[in-house]
């Protein structure tokens, strides 16, 4: 239903938060969400800011009130003339931006 100027009830859409976080020398960042703004969980995406390497992240940890990220990186390795991807090192000082959305 579209935004109501006819006097109709318009249903509210999910909350949603959104935080920016910097990672320490442990490659992990903990976003704190707002108290009373999940009732459960959320759904929560992550972008990681460019770099040099490649970077991966996984939410370790995730609840009502906190979700907790860790990022890696590494370097691209030829070996035999195959790209091959060197073992991942925690990434210290990285962005990372998160959206959480409250689960349906």
């Amino acid at each position: 239903m579209a935004e109501g100027t006819d006097g109709a009830y318009v249903v509210p859409g999910p909350r949603v938060e959104r935080a920016r976080g910097v990672t320490d020398s442990a490659g992990n960042v903990v976003f704190a969400w707002p108290a009373g703004a999940f009732a459960a969980p959320p759904v929560v995406t992550i972008a990681v800011q460019a770099g040099a390497g490649f970077r991966s992240h996984a939410i370790t940890a995730n609840s009502a009130t906190a979700t907790t990220v860790n990022v890696q990186q590494s370097t691209g390795v030829t070996l035999l003339g195959i790209g091959v991807l060197a073992v991942g090192a925690a990434a210290a000082g990285v962005t990372v931006h998160a959206q959480a959305v409250a689960a349906p």
